[in-house]
């Protein structure tokens, strides 16, 4: 499948901005699901100095700063990315024989351990704390001796059966126990619950941001900027020796799994899905952030197309600058 994603975000101050200095992540990843055809950024005014760097987590972002006044800011991600199914969840042997609580054992600290980069999506984060109230939310889905996917598939149902997807439910900055207790929120909550959930089991998961294609109305055309960023999550799961299991060896892997849609797959939910970035919450890969000089305020509009290339007829929104 072929899909393009354009993703433009304005901002209009009110007042003149002096100087600004932003960080954003709006180009898509190649992973074993997806390549990556075609991407462009434009920004408008043009930035003094622009420049694209890895992050740690391996997701392509660009810094720019603009050094001239301006009322107006424009960042607008045109890709087009090819996509494939992923494949099921494995339900045998090794996979099977790797249940949650030899997960958590092999990432419980012991001297001399090899170091699995898996570890570093353990711990707290700035939107996700490790809390006893996600531990005893996920607790019911992980009876003993459960396979660590089939257990990670359980949570993942639980919360899209017992959480309500309510728009305007909560902000960006909404914190994850306040969206587990009010028991709503959108899919940045539902990722944040989930990582909070297994991190507080002692098992690594990491925040992925991406698009869905989505489908309009049986008879309704499909409206340009009309849809959204989406969140997930991918969970790990380590490989075995040879002498821990009678199986081959199998190395590690990361498994998606998609709360708000309930869907989940090896490589990514679904052919439908495109990855833009991976980190340990929204803070890592926030899709545009920085600091700014001047201005009394803004306003902000975000407006995201996910469709077949032939499907797109325009591509700018009408407030377009």
């Amino acid at each position: 499948m072929q899909l393009r994603i354009v993703h433009r975000t304005t901002y209009r101050y009110h007042g003149a901005i002096d100087l600004a200095q932003h960080m954003v992540h709006l180009t898509p990843v190649d992973t074993g699901t997806q390549q990556v055809l075609a991407h462009t950024l434009h920004i408008t005014p043009e930035p003094t100095s622009r420049s694209q760097t890895t992050d740690v987590f391996g997701n392509r972002r660009t810094f720019f700063s603009l050094q001239t006044p301006h009322d107006t800011l424009a960042v607008e991600a045109d890709s087009l990315v090819s996509t494939g199914a992923p494949r099921a969840l494995p339900d045998a042997p090794p996979w099977r024989l790797m249940t949650w609580e030899r997960v958590r054992e092999h990432f419980r600290y012991r001297a001399q351990a090899p170091f699995d980069s898996a570890s570093e999506f353990l711990f707290a984060s700035p939107y996700v704390p490790r809390d006893d109230a996600f531990a005893g939310f996920a607790r019911p889905a992980f009876k003993p001796g459960l396979p660590m996917l089939s257990a990670a598939r359980a949570l993942m149902e639980r919360i899209h059966t017992e959480l309500t997807y309510e728009t305007a439910s909560t902000e960006v900055n909404t914190p994850a126990l306040q969206a587990l207790e009010q028991g709503k929120g959108v899919c940045q909550d539902f990722a944040h619950i989930m990582l909070g959930c297994l991190r507080s089991l002692g098992l690594p998961a990491r925040y992925v941001s991406g698009y869905l294609l989505t489908r309009p109305p049986p008879g309704q055309p499909r409206l340009i900027g009309a849809d959204a960023s989406h969140a997930w999550v991918s969970v790990y799961v380590p490989g075995l020796s040879a002498e821990a299991a009678d199986a081959d060896v199998a190395p590690g892997a990361w498994f998606d799994f998609d709360p708000t849609n309930n869907r989940c797959g090896w490589g990514s939910p679904g052919e439908d899905y495109v990855t833009l970035a991976t980190g340990r919450d929204f803070a890592d890969v926030s899709p545009m952030r920085g600091v700014i000089q001047g201005g009394a305020g803004h306003t902000l509009s975000v407006a995201v197309t996910v469709a077949p290339p032939d499907e797109i007829a325009a591509l700018q929104p009408a407030d377009s600058p």
